[in-house]
């Protein structure tokens, strides 16, 4: 009798612990199920990256081209867009972390490197080629010619500003002296120009647009020189981000630059009035027409590159005209503030 107390007690004691076990490895898949689920949503969540462009102008229509047509999404950036307005903006909100990534002028990388920033501004994209400006006159000249600035005054840029330094480069290239054979007028704030110029302010003005189409659509002012055209291939204006920023999170800089890719992929492939309708809600207050128009201007000029790749060549021009505008005082190494592998991964 007590041998099968002793063995129903041991059947039941089995049975409790087989129980248990079952029990255990239930709760251990579920959590391994739950952990792995929790993995997945992590992976898919879109990463937040905060993007502060120099200024909000449809020079720049391939980056448009990818936000409203989902490219980012499609890489898992979720974006904000900032416009800084100005190149020293920018890239004071980049360098405070309040961007992830900046968009302006190359410039603004050299300066600051020359300064000694220990976490330096890297540039990884290259979108523009050309300037963006026009020369604007009070009077159509179909036989224009640089010359015709001698001894007028013009509404400039910022010193030490791409825009500025381009127009100077095209003055000298034309042997005029911007010293002395012409007046520059840079006390007028970036974007106000336009008005200014149509207020009786200088014989001509160099514009942005939608400043020199708005100005010829009212009557007040004619585009008569394209200083992109006119000043040759320049590395305009690049997508960079601090050193730090590009080591922690190589990944999202590379879905980034996939995505301004696709941008520029469909410029290359669309015509200037498919370009426009798709860049239209970019630009509410601008009607339909005047966008095309600006991006006809742009895309006849040939402004956007096929790829985003930065090259030496293009660094060694950027600093050329420095050189020549007597902003640089010592030429920095293109090794240290330009990485290429992003932009061409992508453009394969």
């Amino acid at each position: 009798m007590k041998k099968r107390i002793i063995s129903i007690t041991l059947i039941l004691a089995m049975a409790a612990a087989s129980l248990l076990a079952c029990t255990s490895k239930e709760e251990s898949k579920e959590t391994t199920s739950t952990t792995d689920t929790k993995k997945e949503e992590t992976a898919s969540k879109p990463v937040k990256v905060t993007l502060n462009e120099v200024a909000h102008s449809i020079f720049y229509a391939p980056m448009y081209v990818a936000i409203e047509e989902g490219y980012f999404e499609e890489e898992g950036i979720d974006l904000t867009l900032v416009t800084g307005f100005g190149a020293d903006k920018t890239m004071t909100a980049v360098l405070s972390g309040s961007a992830d990534i900046g968009f302006m002028g190359s410039e603004a990388s050299i300066y600051t490197y020359n300064e000694g920033a220990n976490d330096y501004v890297v540039n990884f994209a290259q979108l523009t080629q050309r300037a963006g400006n026009f020369l604007v006159a009070r009077e159509e000249m179909p036989g224009f010619t640089w010359n015709a600035l001698k001894g007028k005054t013009v509404l400039g840029g910022r010193k030490g500003g791409m825009p500025e330094m381009v127009f100077e480069y095209i003055l000298k290239e034309n042997d005029i002296n911007p010293a002395s054979d012409v007046t520059i007028n840079q006390n007028i704030d970036f974007g106000s120009t336009a008005a200014a110029f149509s207020e009786g302010q200088g014989d001509f003005t160099v514009e942005f647009e939608p400043g020199a189409t708005n100005l010829e659509k009212e009557g007040k002012g004619y585009v008569v020189a394209s200083l992109g055209t006119d000043s040759g291939y320049v590395p305009y204006t690049a997508f960079s981000a601090k050193q730090s920023y590009i080591d922690d999170n190589p990944e999202v800089i590379q879905g980034f630059t996939n995505a301004l890719q696709k941008g520029i992929d469909y410029v290359q492939s669309h015509t200037p009035a498919e370009i426009a309708k798709i860049i239209a809600p970019q630009f509410k207050e601008t009607d339909l027409d005047t966008i095309t128009t600006i991006v006809t201007r742009y895309y006849d000029q040939d402004t956007w590159k096929e790829n985003l790749v930065f090259e030496k060549d293009s660094f060694d021009l950027l600093q050329d005209i420095l050189e020549t505008s007597g902003e640089l005082t010592k030429r920095a190494p293109y090794e240290e503030l330009v990485t290429t592998k992003f932009a061409e991964k992508a453009k394969k």
